[in-house]
């Protein structure tokens, strides 16, 4: 392990890899790359579910530097997601930056060296100028409290931990949770288990998915040049018209909420299954799925949906909120990421000595989702607030290395040791964040969702259009910065 790089990016995920290649072209070789896992690709390669695919459009989901005219189809399955990332380490020379089996457990800020000590799983320490933390926020399973969860004995996993060792052919198998994994596996469980037990808390919105596989010809044509590109651009704003409702009005939102209910109307026939799968929140609150397969698997004569909610987990059965029990041969959760409080989590040690969750005592939060008051030299990609509901999260992330970029040559420039954001400048940014937040979707009464924190503020979603964001931070604020030397 080196032991003083210049740079030190945490993750291998479309924003690890993406700031490494960023660093590369600008002339920045001194860093390493650390990954805890074995191989690289992130969320990629830990979710292996039955039917595990991306839900934006593959020509939007990808580096804009690096287009993929060869994908098959207009959403791409995992594997093909994980191979894409693996290609552009080999192609732009990540490999000697890699680092894999390096967890991290602990970052803390050396005020008289300027300096980050970083502290690896096993005891391992080094010293580095700056920490990129490209963790992403889909990558610590969540799963629920439910009394007597531990007791269960059959196979019982998350979906991002998926056994693939446990034959789930006739066997009757309950799933908690409807997210949007659950989408996506519910349907391929339906045609293998010989019940399947779907416990519902709140449905979701759900709209067609407009997928298809690219022929041959069609990936030639895609080839030509310019091609590939003029799709990713009209895929683009098709989807930044879909914030209309994020960014401007709630009440723009109902034309989104008029399709999911045809699409459920179509696929749901029967009334009363229908009212139970009918969300009684504004479209947009939770996260939009898309899904063909779902609704008509849910129509199955195998298939159950209950929605009174888990009271108890016993050894072999599930105990719903009203006491009827529910024999099951094995339990696959659904129910998603620790998400708001997964950064807060973290053991990191900013200036003198104070925790991030001594700054985060408030809710977490950062400038423009990028730094933190106090944590010089520390930068998040896709930080907090810098989600999207609607558009590729990719655009985000290359607008946020293209700012730490521009933050490490203002160091380069003036000789600076470190920067940190001035607290008074985070202030400003984050309550008019708070009071575009306060009129939207996410604010309004009964939002229930994975993006609210504690106190049902956003602390994960960007409330604008991705184009807003990425003007915004084109150049950095020298002056939002105390510069330490």
């Amino acid at each position: 392990m080196d032991t003083r790089p210049g740079i030190t990016i945490i993750g291998s995920g479309f924003a690890g890899l993406g700031m490494a290649i960023k660093l590369k072209e600008a002339g920045y070789h001194d860093f390493v790359i650390l990954e805890k896992a074995g191989e690289l690709g992130g969320t990629w390669r830990d979710n292996t579910y039955p039917g595990c695919a991306c839900d934006v459009p593959s020509h939007m989901y990808s580096f804009s530097y690096e287009l993929n005219p060869g994908w098959s189809r207009m959403f791409s399955p995992q594997a093909e997601i994980r191979d894409y990332l693996r290609s552009c380490a080999v192609r732009y020379g990540l490999e000697p930056h890699l680092r894999f089996g390096r967890e991290v457990v602990g970052l803390e800020y050396d005020d008289a060296a300027r300096d980050w000590r970083v502290s690896l799983a096993g005891g391992e320490r080094f010293t580095t100028n700056a920490v990129i933390s490209a963790i992403g926020a889909l990558h610590v399973p969540s799963l629920p409290d439910i009394p007597g969860r531990e007791t269960f004995t059959g196979p019982s996993f998350h979906s991002a931990g998926w056994d693939h060792s446990a034959d789930l052919t006739g066997r009757r198998v309950a799933v908690v949770g409807t997210g949007a994994s659950a989408v996506q596996f519910v349907p391929r469980l339906a045609r293998q288990a010989s019940r399947l037990h779907l416990f519902q808390r709140t449905p979701p919105w759900i709209q067609p998915k407009p997928d298809f596989a690219f022929s041959p010809r069609a990936r030639r044509l895609l080839a030509l040049p310019g091609a590939a590109r003029a799709l990713r651009t009209s895929i683009y704003w098709a989807l930044e018209t879909r914030a209309l409702g994020f960014a401007v009005d709630p009440r723009l939102m109902r034309v989104h909420e008029a399709s999911a209910r045809r699409h459920l109307a179509a696929q749901v026939p029967d009334p009363e299954l229908r009212a139970r799968l009918t969300p009684d929140y504004t479209i947009g609150c939770k996260r939009i799925l898309i899904s063909n397969d779902y609704y008509p698997a849910l129509t199955r004569d195998n298939v159950e949906v209950i929605t009174d909610g888990v009271r108890e987990i016993r050894e072999s059965s599930i105990v719903d909120a009203r006491g009827r029990e529910t024999e099951v041969d094995a339990i696959v959760y659904g129910t998603g990421f620790k998400v708001t409080d997964a950064l807060n989590e973290q053991r990191i040690v900013g200036r003198d000595g104070r925790k991030i969750q001594e700054a985060w005592q408030g809710g977490v939060e950062a400038y423009y989702g990028i730094t933190t008051t106090g944590f010089p030299n520390l930068f998040f990609l896709l930080g907090p607030n810098t989600g999207l509901g609607h558009n590729s999260v990719v655009f985000m992330i290359e607008a946020q290395v293209r700012y730490v970029l521009d933050c490490l040559r203002l160091l380069s420039r003036t000789g600076a040791r470190a920067l940190d954001v001035r607290p008074e400048a985070q202030r400003a940014y984050n309550d008019r964040l708070r009071a575009r937040l306060e009129r939207l979707v996410w604010s309004e009464g009964g939002c229930r969702s994975w993006y609210l924190d504690e106190h049902g503020v956003n602390r994960t979603i960007w409330p604008g259009f991705t184009f807003e964001y990425w003007a915004r931070t084109r150049r950095p604020v020298h002056a939002a910065f105390e510069l330490i030397r």
